[in-house]
Protein backbone atom coordinates (compact mmCIF):
# COMPACT_ATOMS: atom_id res chain seq x y z
CA UNK A 1 0.00 0.00 0.00
CA UNK A 2 1.76 3.52 -0.81
CA UNK A 3 1.22 6.11 1.92
CA UNK A 4 2.70 8.47 -0.53
CA UNK A 5 0.37 12.09 -0.93
CA UNK A 6 -0.29 13.19 -4.41
CA UNK A 7 -1.43 16.47 -5.11
CA UNK A 8 -5.20 16.83 -6.64
CA UNK A 9 -3.43 17.22 -10.06
CA UNK A 10 -1.80 14.46 -9.82
CA UNK A 11 -3.97 12.40 -8.87
CA UNK A 12 -6.17 13.75 -11.70
CA UNK A 13 -3.25 12.69 -13.91
CA UNK A 14 -3.29 9.74 -12.84
CA UNK A 15 -7.11 9.39 -13.77
CA UNK A 16 -6.67 10.63 -17.08
CA UNK A 17 -3.73 8.67 -17.57
CA UNK A 18 -6.21 5.52 -16.99
CA UNK A 19 -8.82 6.33 -18.91
CA UNK A 20 -6.47 7.28 -22.02
CA UNK A 21 -4.80 3.87 -21.66
CA UNK A 22 -8.06 1.88 -21.42
CA UNK A 23 -9.30 0.27 -24.35
CA UNK A 24 -12.32 -0.28 -23.81
CA UNK A 25 -12.71 3.62 -23.04
CA UNK A 26 -11.30 4.05 -26.49
CA UNK A 27 -12.76 4.40 -29.94
CA UNK A 28 -16.72 2.78 -28.81
CA UNK A 29 -19.79 3.47 -30.05
CA UNK A 30 -21.82 4.37 -27.39
CA UNK A 31 -25.91 4.48 -27.52
CA UNK A 32 -27.33 7.46 -25.42
CA UNK A 33 -29.92 10.21 -25.45
CA UNK A 34 -29.13 13.92 -26.17
CA UNK A 35 -30.20 16.01 -23.47
CA UNK A 36 -29.23 20.16 -23.28
CA UNK A 37 -27.55 19.89 -26.76
CA UNK A 38 -25.60 23.62 -27.61
CA UNK A 39 -23.59 24.73 -30.40
CA UNK A 40 -20.97 27.12 -29.33
CA UNK A 41 -17.97 28.95 -31.16
CA UNK A 42 -18.72 26.05 -33.91
CA UNK A 43 -18.45 23.69 -30.63
CA UNK A 44 -21.23 21.47 -29.81
CA UNK A 45 -21.48 20.73 -26.15
CA UNK A 46 -24.47 18.03 -24.60
CA UNK A 47 -25.60 15.66 -21.95
CA UNK A 48 -25.79 12.06 -22.83
CA UNK A 49 -28.41 10.06 -20.73
CA UNK A 50 -29.90 7.33 -20.23
CA UNK A 51 -33.17 6.07 -19.24
CA UNK A 52 -34.95 2.85 -17.29
CA UNK A 53 -38.51 2.03 -18.60
CA UNK A 54 -40.02 4.02 -16.41
CA UNK A 55 -38.23 7.41 -18.49
CA UNK A 56 -36.37 8.22 -15.19
CA UNK A 57 -32.30 8.92 -16.01
CA UNK A 58 -29.93 6.49 -14.89
CA UNK A 59 -26.99 7.66 -16.55
CA UNK A 60 -25.32 10.44 -17.58
CA UNK A 61 -21.95 11.85 -19.36
CA UNK A 62 -20.97 14.98 -20.65
CA UNK A 63 -20.65 15.39 -24.34
CA UNK A 64 -18.45 17.20 -27.21
CA UNK A 65 -18.03 17.65 -30.30
CA UNK A 66 -15.49 19.72 -31.52
CA UNK A 67 -16.21 22.42 -34.36
CA UNK A 68 -14.06 20.63 -36.87
CA UNK A 69 -16.06 17.51 -36.60
CA UNK A 70 -19.18 19.01 -35.53
CA UNK A 71 -19.78 21.28 -38.70
CA UNK A 72 -18.04 19.69 -41.48
CA UNK A 73 -19.07 16.36 -41.27
CA UNK A 74 -21.63 15.31 -38.05
CA UNK A 75 -23.69 18.13 -38.07
CA UNK A 76 -24.37 17.86 -42.48
CA UNK A 77 -24.29 14.08 -42.30
CA UNK A 78 -27.05 13.84 -39.76
CA UNK A 79 -29.24 16.70 -40.64
CA UNK A 80 -29.40 15.42 -44.22
CA UNK A 81 -30.02 11.95 -43.44
CA UNK A 82 -32.65 12.43 -40.62
CA UNK A 83 -34.25 15.56 -41.80
CA UNK A 84 -34.03 17.07 -38.10
CA UNK A 85 -31.78 19.01 -36.20
CA UNK A 86 -28.81 17.25 -34.23
CA UNK A 87 -31.35 18.11 -30.75
CA UNK A 88 -31.93 17.19 -27.45
CA UNK A 89 -34.36 14.10 -26.78
CA UNK A 90 -33.18 12.40 -29.85
CA UNK A 91 -31.19 8.92 -29.36
CA UNK A 92 -28.05 8.38 -31.24
CA UNK A 93 -25.44 6.06 -31.50
CA UNK A 94 -22.13 8.12 -31.05
CA UNK A 95 -18.96 7.07 -31.67
CA UNK A 96 -15.78 8.87 -29.78
CA UNK A 97 -13.51 8.12 -26.72
CA UNK A 98 -13.87 8.55 -22.63
CA UNK A 99 -11.24 12.08 -21.94
CA UNK A 100 -10.97 13.16 -18.80
CA UNK A 101 -9.78 16.54 -17.89
CA UNK A 102 -8.07 18.17 -14.67
CA UNK A 103 -10.18 21.03 -14.54
CA UNK A 104 -13.03 20.07 -16.20
CA UNK A 105 -13.74 16.58 -15.33
CA UNK A 106 -14.98 13.45 -17.41
CA UNK A 107 -15.94 13.44 -20.63
CA UNK A 108 -17.13 11.99 -24.24
CA UNK A 109 -15.77 13.26 -26.99
CA UNK A 110 -17.14 12.26 -30.24
CA UNK A 111 -16.02 12.14 -34.08
CA UNK A 112 -18.67 9.91 -35.07
CA UNK A 113 -22.61 9.56 -35.12
CA UNK A 114 -25.04 6.79 -36.58
CA UNK A 115 -27.94 8.78 -37.91
CA UNK A 116 -30.29 5.39 -37.75
CA UNK A 117 -30.43 6.61 -34.07
CA UNK A 118 -32.95 9.46 -34.52
CA UNK A 119 -35.92 8.70 -32.25
CA UNK A 120 -34.91 9.26 -28.55
CA UNK A 121 -37.14 7.71 -25.82
CA UNK A 122 -37.85 10.88 -24.59
CA UNK A 123 -39.79 11.39 -27.71
CA UNK A 124 -40.83 7.80 -28.52
CA UNK A 125 -42.53 8.36 -24.97
CA UNK A 126 -43.84 11.90 -25.63
CA UNK A 127 -45.28 10.15 -29.31
CA UNK A 128 -46.63 7.10 -27.23
CA UNK A 129 -48.55 9.58 -24.78
CA UNK A 130 -49.69 11.60 -27.67
CA UNK A 131 -51.25 8.59 -29.69
CA UNK A 132 -53.03 7.31 -26.34
CA UNK A 133 -54.86 10.81 -25.48
CA UNK A 134 -55.53 10.48 -29.28
CA UNK A 135 -57.23 7.22 -29.54
CA UNK A 136 -59.34 8.36 -26.17
CA UNK A 137 -60.40 11.61 -27.86
CA UNK A 138 -59.23 13.69 -25.35
CA UNK A 139 -55.98 15.37 -26.53
CA UNK A 140 -57.59 18.60 -27.61
CA UNK A 141 -60.22 19.19 -25.19
CA UNK A 142 -58.10 21.29 -22.83
CA UNK A 143 -57.39 23.81 -26.04
CA UNK A 144 -60.70 23.67 -27.25
CA UNK A 145 -61.96 25.55 -24.08
CA UNK A 146 -63.05 29.18 -24.18
CA UNK A 147 -60.00 31.18 -22.41
CA UNK A 148 -61.73 34.10 -20.84
CA UNK A 149 -60.82 37.67 -22.30
CA UNK A 150 -59.31 38.91 -19.46
CA UNK A 151 -58.09 36.42 -17.18
CA UNK A 152 -57.42 37.27 -13.73
CA UNK A 153 -57.91 34.55 -11.45
CA UNK A 154 -54.98 32.80 -11.56
CA UNK A 155 -54.28 29.21 -9.63
CA UNK A 156 -50.41 29.04 -9.75
CA UNK A 157 -49.10 25.19 -9.85
CA UNK A 158 -45.46 25.84 -9.33
CA UNK A 159 -42.58 24.82 -6.39
CA UNK A 160 -42.39 27.65 -3.64
CA UNK A 161 -39.64 29.77 -3.54
CA UNK A 162 -38.31 28.65 -7.12
CA UNK A 163 -36.60 31.29 -9.18
CA UNK A 164 -39.61 30.26 -12.03
CA UNK A 165 -42.30 31.26 -9.69
CA UNK A 166 -41.09 34.47 -8.72
CA UNK A 167 -39.79 35.64 -12.14
CA UNK A 168 -43.83 35.17 -12.79
CA UNK A 169 -44.94 37.08 -9.36
CA UNK A 170 -42.80 39.68 -10.32
CA UNK A 171 -43.52 40.43 -13.84
CA UNK A 172 -47.19 39.77 -13.16
CA UNK A 173 -47.41 42.40 -10.14
CA UNK A 174 -44.96 44.99 -11.12
CA UNK A 175 -47.12 45.48 -14.71
CA UNK A 176 -46.64 48.98 -15.62
CA UNK A 177 -50.31 49.16 -16.70
CA UNK A 178 -50.83 48.73 -13.10
CA UNK A 179 -53.70 45.53 -13.64
CA UNK A 180 -54.70 44.03 -10.75
CA UNK A 181 -54.31 40.18 -10.96
CA UNK A 182 -55.50 37.79 -8.13
CA UNK A 183 -53.25 34.71 -7.69
CA UNK A 184 -52.76 31.74 -5.36
CA UNK A 185 -49.67 28.81 -5.29
CA UNK A 186 -51.21 25.48 -5.62
CA UNK A 187 -47.50 24.04 -4.19
CA UNK A 188 -45.93 21.33 -6.39
CA UNK A 189 -42.60 19.34 -6.74
CA UNK A 190 -41.43 20.43 -10.13
CA UNK A 191 -38.75 17.70 -10.71
CA UNK A 192 -37.50 14.54 -9.66
CA UNK A 193 -39.64 11.45 -9.14
CA UNK A 194 -42.46 12.89 -7.74
CA UNK A 195 -43.24 15.33 -10.35
CA UNK A 196 -46.51 13.96 -11.92
CA UNK A 197 -48.14 12.81 -9.00
CA UNK A 198 -47.07 15.95 -7.21
CA UNK A 199 -48.71 18.05 -9.71
CA UNK A 200 -52.35 15.83 -10.23
CA UNK A 201 -51.85 16.50 -6.62
CA UNK A 202 -52.62 20.35 -6.99
CA UNK A 203 -54.79 19.77 -10.06
CA UNK A 204 -56.91 18.47 -7.82
CA UNK A 205 -56.65 20.75 -4.54
CA UNK A 206 -58.10 23.62 -7.61
CA UNK A 207 -60.66 21.37 -8.57
CA UNK A 208 -61.71 21.63 -4.79
CA UNK A 209 -62.33 25.54 -5.87
CA UNK A 210 -62.60 25.67 -9.33
CA UNK A 211 -64.97 28.31 -9.33
CA UNK A 212 -63.13 30.99 -7.75
CA UNK A 213 -60.21 30.61 -11.11
CA UNK A 214 -60.63 31.61 -14.65
CA UNK A 215 -57.60 29.63 -15.51
CA UNK A 216 -54.56 27.53 -14.07
CA UNK A 217 -50.88 28.21 -15.24
CA UNK A 218 -48.50 25.45 -15.06
CA UNK A 219 -44.85 26.83 -14.24
CA UNK A 220 -40.93 26.02 -13.97
CA UNK A 221 -37.55 27.83 -14.28
CA UNK A 222 -35.03 26.33 -16.46
CA UNK A 223 -32.79 23.89 -15.66
CA UNK A 224 -31.48 20.50 -17.48
CA UNK A 225 -33.47 18.87 -20.05
CA UNK A 226 -33.37 15.81 -18.40
CA UNK A 227 -34.75 17.14 -15.17
CA UNK A 228 -38.58 17.70 -17.33
CA UNK A 229 -38.94 13.85 -17.61
CA UNK A 230 -41.78 13.94 -14.66
CA UNK A 231 -44.11 16.08 -17.38
CA UNK A 232 -43.68 13.70 -19.95
CA UNK A 233 -46.06 11.26 -18.03
CA UNK A 234 -49.53 9.51 -18.94
CA UNK A 235 -51.87 10.57 -16.10
CA UNK A 236 -50.35 14.03 -15.65
CA UNK A 237 -50.98 14.28 -19.80
CA UNK A 238 -54.58 12.78 -19.43
CA UNK A 239 -55.48 15.20 -16.19
CA UNK A 240 -54.40 18.48 -18.02
CA UNK A 241 -55.98 17.38 -21.29
CA UNK A 242 -59.27 17.09 -19.20
CA UNK A 243 -58.89 19.67 -16.87
CA UNK A 244 -62.10 22.02 -17.01
CA UNK A 245 -59.71 25.03 -16.84
CA UNK A 246 -57.75 26.34 -19.49
CA UNK A 247 -54.21 25.58 -18.75
CA UNK A 248 -51.21 27.72 -19.25
CA UNK A 249 -47.87 25.95 -19.49
CA UNK A 250 -44.68 27.85 -19.21
CA UNK A 251 -41.82 25.07 -18.44
CA UNK A 252 -38.59 25.05 -18.92
CA UNK A 253 -36.14 27.24 -21.73
CA UNK A 254 -37.56 27.85 -25.31
CA UNK A 255 -35.96 24.82 -26.56
CA UNK A 256 -37.54 22.48 -23.89
CA UNK A 257 -40.65 21.23 -25.15
CA UNK A 258 -42.83 18.56 -22.94
CA UNK A 259 -46.03 16.69 -23.22
CA UNK A 260 -47.96 19.65 -21.26
CA UNK A 261 -46.83 21.98 -24.40
CA UNK A 262 -48.86 19.71 -26.82
CA UNK A 263 -52.20 19.21 -25.25
CA UNK A 264 -52.66 22.89 -22.92
CA UNK A 265 -54.49 25.48 -23.93
CA UNK A 266 -51.63 28.31 -24.37
CA UNK A 267 -47.82 27.12 -24.67
CA UNK A 268 -45.40 29.64 -23.42
CA UNK A 269 -41.52 29.65 -23.48
CA UNK A 270 -41.09 30.45 -19.86
CA UNK A 271 -42.46 31.92 -16.54
CA UNK A 272 -41.91 35.46 -17.53
CA UNK A 273 -43.56 34.76 -20.42
CA UNK A 274 -46.79 33.18 -19.18
CA UNK A 275 -47.06 36.27 -17.00
CA UNK A 276 -46.87 38.83 -20.11
CA UNK A 277 -49.14 36.84 -21.99
CA UNK A 278 -52.11 37.40 -19.35
CA UNK A 279 -50.66 41.15 -18.81
CA UNK A 280 -50.96 41.62 -23.22
CA UNK A 281 -54.55 39.61 -22.49
CA UNK A 282 -55.28 42.39 -20.32
CA UNK A 283 -53.57 45.30 -22.42
CA UNK A 284 -55.67 44.24 -25.37
CA UNK A 285 -58.74 44.17 -23.56
CA UNK A 286 -58.10 47.75 -22.53
CA UNK A 287 -57.03 48.69 -25.88
CA UNK A 288 -60.22 47.53 -27.75
CA UNK A 289 -62.13 49.37 -24.95
CA UNK A 290 -60.42 52.32 -25.18
CA UNK A 291 -60.32 52.30 -29.03
CA UNK A 292 -64.41 51.94 -28.85
CA UNK A 293 -64.82 54.46 -26.48
CA UNK A 294 -62.48 57.10 -28.59
CA UNK A 295 -64.75 56.17 -31.88
CA UNK A 296 -67.90 56.59 -29.52
CA UNK A 297 -66.53 60.42 -28.59
CA UNK A 298 -66.07 60.65 -32.65
CA UNK A 299 -68.92 59.56 -33.59
CA UNK A 300 -70.84 61.24 -31.04
CA UNK A 301 -68.57 64.89 -31.48
CA UNK A 302 -69.18 64.24 -35.45
CA UNK A 303 -73.09 63.85 -35.34
CA UNK A 304 -73.19 66.87 -32.50
CA UNK A 305 -71.20 68.89 -35.18
CA UNK A 306 -73.82 67.83 -38.03
CA UNK A 307 -76.61 68.37 -35.99
CA UNK A 308 -75.54 72.06 -35.32
CA UNK A 309 -74.66 72.74 -38.67
CA UNK A 310 -78.04 71.88 -39.68
CA UNK A 311 -79.91 73.59 -36.65
CA UNK A 312 -77.50 76.84 -37.56
CA UNK A 313 -79.34 76.41 -41.10
CA UNK A 314 -82.29 76.24 -40.60
CA UNK A 315 -81.98 78.71 -37.84
CA UNK A 316 -81.13 81.26 -40.84
CA UNK A 317 -83.73 79.71 -43.02
CA UNK A 318 -86.52 81.01 -40.58
CA UNK A 319 -87.00 84.48 -41.37
CA UNK A 320 -86.78 83.86 -45.26
CA UNK A 321 -89.44 81.31 -45.29
CA UNK A 322 -91.69 83.29 -42.49
CA UNK A 323 -91.23 85.91 -45.38
CA UNK A 324 -92.53 84.25 -48.12
CA UNK A 325 -95.16 82.85 -45.94
CA UNK A 326 -96.32 85.54 -44.80
CA UNK A 327 -95.43 87.27 -48.64
CA UNK A 328 -97.84 84.46 -50.02
CA UNK A 329 -100.59 84.55 -47.61
CA UNK A 330 -101.04 88.10 -48.03
CA UNK A 331 -101.32 88.08 -51.85
CA UNK A 332 -103.98 85.07 -51.37
CA UNK A 333 -106.22 86.92 -48.91
CA UNK A 334 -106.24 90.23 -51.38
CA UNK A 335 -107.07 87.96 -54.22
CA UNK A 336 -110.12 86.34 -52.36
CA UNK A 337 -110.94 90.06 -51.11
CA UNK A 338 -111.06 91.24 -54.60
CA UNK A 339 -112.93 88.48 -55.97
CA UNK A 340 -115.77 88.11 -52.73
CA UNK A 341 -118.16 90.91 -54.01
CA UNK A 342 -118.76 89.28 -57.15
CA UNK A 343 -119.16 85.97 -55.44
CA UNK A 344 -121.32 87.11 -52.69
CA UNK A 345 -123.79 88.74 -55.71
CA UNK A 346 -123.60 85.50 -58.34
CA UNK A 347 -124.48 83.30 -55.02
CA UNK A 348 -127.61 85.86 -53.71
CA UNK A 349 -128.99 85.50 -57.48
CA UNK A 350 -128.52 81.75 -57.93
CA UNK A 351 -130.50 81.82 -54.36
CA UNK A 352 -133.24 83.77 -55.04
CA UNK A 353 -133.70 81.84 -58.54
CA UNK A 354 -133.69 78.53 -56.42
CA UNK A 355 -136.25 79.72 -54.01
CA UNK A 356 -138.41 81.16 -56.80
CA UNK A 357 -138.32 77.40 -58.33
CA UNK A 358 -138.88 75.52 -54.80
CA UNK A 359 -142.00 78.22 -53.83
CA UNK A 360 -143.71 77.27 -57.07
CA UNK A 361 -143.01 73.78 -56.41
CA UNK A 362 -144.66 73.82 -52.81
CA UNK A 363 -147.47 75.55 -54.01
CA UNK A 364 -148.13 72.97 -56.83
CA UNK A 365 -147.56 69.80 -54.69
CA UNK A 366 -149.11 71.25 -51.58
CA UNK A 367 -152.68 70.15 -52.43
CA UNK A 368 -151.68 66.76 -53.24
CA UNK A 369 -149.37 66.39 -50.49
CA UNK A 370 -151.66 67.67 -47.90
CA UNK A 371 -154.53 65.42 -48.96
CA UNK A 372 -152.32 61.95 -49.12
CA UNK A 373 -150.96 63.13 -45.44
CA UNK A 374 -154.30 63.41 -44.11
CA UNK A 375 -155.27 60.17 -45.63
CA UNK A 376 -152.18 58.54 -44.30
CA UNK A 377 -152.64 59.76 -40.64
CA UNK A 378 -156.08 58.56 -40.53
CA UNK A 379 -155.38 54.88 -41.04
CA UNK A 380 -152.10 55.69 -38.90
CA UNK A 381 -154.41 56.55 -36.13
CA UNK A 382 -157.05 53.67 -36.56
CA UNK A 383 -154.02 51.21 -36.57
CA UNK A 384 -152.26 52.85 -33.33
CA UNK A 385 -156.14 52.44 -31.49
CA UNK A 386 -156.06 49.20 -32.34
CA UNK A 387 -152.33 48.47 -31.57
CA UNK A 388 -151.17 50.45 -28.88
CA UNK A 389 -153.15 48.22 -26.03
CA UNK A 390 -151.64 45.11 -27.54
CA UNK A 391 -147.92 46.51 -28.15
CA UNK A 392 -148.00 47.64 -24.30
CA UNK A 393 -149.10 44.42 -22.85
CA UNK A 394 -145.99 42.96 -25.16
CA UNK A 395 -143.63 45.41 -24.07
CA UNK A 396 -144.98 44.89 -20.18
CA UNK A 397 -143.98 41.08 -20.11
CA UNK A 398 -140.53 41.88 -21.99
CA UNK A 399 -139.89 44.41 -19.41
CA UNK A 400 -141.00 42.41 -16.57
CA UNK A 401 -138.27 39.61 -18.21
CA UNK A 402 -135.96 41.97 -18.46
CA UNK A 403 -136.32 42.95 -14.20
CA UNK A 404 -135.55 39.12 -14.14
CA UNK A 405 -132.63 38.45 -15.44
CA UNK A 406 -131.42 41.70 -14.22
CA UNK A 407 -132.08 41.06 -10.53
CA UNK A 408 -130.68 37.43 -11.30
CA UNK A 409 -127.78 38.81 -12.90
CA UNK A 410 -127.12 41.84 -10.61
CA UNK A 411 -123.59 42.20 -8.06
CA UNK A 412 -125.78 41.72 -4.93
CA UNK A 413 -127.40 38.43 -5.32
CA UNK A 414 -124.06 37.31 -7.16
CA UNK A 415 -122.20 38.70 -3.69
CA UNK A 416 -124.84 36.50 -1.66
CA UNK A 417 -124.21 33.35 -3.52
CA UNK A 418 -120.86 33.28 -1.80
CA UNK A 419 -118.66 35.77 -4.42
CA UNK A 420 -117.11 38.62 -4.09
CA UNK A 421 -115.84 41.32 -6.28
CA UNK A 422 -112.82 43.13 -6.09
CA UNK A 423 -111.28 46.78 -7.33
CA UNK A 424 -108.47 48.48 -7.53
CA UNK A 425 -108.22 52.87 -7.84
CA UNK A 426 -111.99 51.85 -8.93
CA UNK A 427 -111.45 49.33 -11.65
CA UNK A 428 -112.69 45.61 -11.16
CA UNK A 429 -109.64 43.56 -11.49
CA UNK A 430 -110.13 40.91 -13.65
CA UNK A 431 -106.84 39.38 -13.90
CA UNK A 432 -103.38 39.18 -11.71
CA UNK A 433 -101.59 41.17 -14.11
CA UNK A 434 -103.28 44.13 -13.24
CA UNK A 435 -102.10 44.32 -9.31
CA UNK A 436 -98.18 45.26 -7.99
CA UNK A 437 -96.85 44.51 -4.90
CA UNK A 438 -98.17 46.89 -1.97
CA UNK A 439 -101.62 48.01 -4.15
CA UNK A 440 -104.72 48.80 -1.76
CA UNK A 441 -107.69 46.71 -3.19
CA UNK A 442 -111.29 46.39 -1.59
CA UNK A 443 -113.03 43.31 -1.85
CA UNK A 444 -116.49 43.91 -2.13
CA UNK A 445 -119.02 41.20 -0.15
CA UNK A 446 -122.63 40.38 0.51
CA UNK A 447 -122.87 42.11 3.86
CA UNK A 448 -119.61 44.41 3.28
CA UNK A 449 -116.69 45.26 1.99
CA UNK A 450 -113.12 44.97 3.46
CA UNK A 451 -109.56 47.03 2.33
CA UNK A 452 -106.34 44.73 1.99
CA UNK A 453 -103.32 45.69 1.06
CA UNK A 454 -100.68 43.15 -1.71
CA UNK A 455 -98.01 41.88 -0.42
CA UNK A 456 -97.06 38.79 -2.80
CA UNK A 457 -99.10 38.09 -5.87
Amino acid sequence: MNNVALSLRQYTSEIANSIRTNPVLQSRWVIAELSDVSERGGHCYMELVEKDDRGMTIARLRGTIWANNFLYKIKPKFEQTTGQKFKSGLKVMLFGSASFHEQYGLSFNITDVDPSFTIGDMERIRREIIETLTLEGVVNCNKMLQMPRVPQRIAIVSAKGAAGYGDFMNQLQSNPMGFKFYTHLFEATMQGETTSKSVMKALNDIEMTIDLWDCVVIIRGGGATSDLNGFDNLELARRVATFSLPVVVGIGHERDRTVLDDIANIRVKTPTAAAEWLIMCAQQTLDQTLALANQVARYVKDRMLGVSKQLSHIEGAIPIIAKQQIIKSKSNLAAIASALPYMTKNRILSANRTIDALARDVQHNAIGKISAAQTYLKTMSDALANAAPKAIANQDKRLKSLENIVEALSPQKTLRRGFSLTKVNGKTVKSVGQLADNDVITTYLADGQITSVVNNK
